[in-house]
């Protein structure tokens, strides 16, 4: 029976991964209208830090729910600029 090994490599902090983007997004905006959370708790999770200096990150589902944000922000961008008179 072959055993299936998974290496899992520490990439970071969701805010090291997404320092492109940094001051280009409102995170403010992105926590409320795609977690329903507040700006300070996806400030912690960016971070790695909750509020009380523990370590934390985001689970799976956060996860899959900001990179679903940020295509969707994405696309709304793209219909912006289509919308562009030039």
């Amino acid at each position: 029976m072959a055993t299936m090994t998974m290496n899992f490599q520490r990439v970071g902090t969701m805010k090291e991964q997404l320092k492109d983007l940094l001051i280009s997004i409102s995170w403010a905006d992105l926590s409320k209208r795609y977690f329903g959370r507040s700006n300070s708790w996806l400030y912690h999770k960016l971070d790695g830090i909750d509020g009380n200096g523990k370590p934390t990150e985001f689970s799976y589902d956060e996860k899959m729910q900001l990179q679903g944000a940020l295509y969707d922000l994405a696309d709304r961008i793209r219909r912006a600029a289509d919308n562009i008179n030039v």
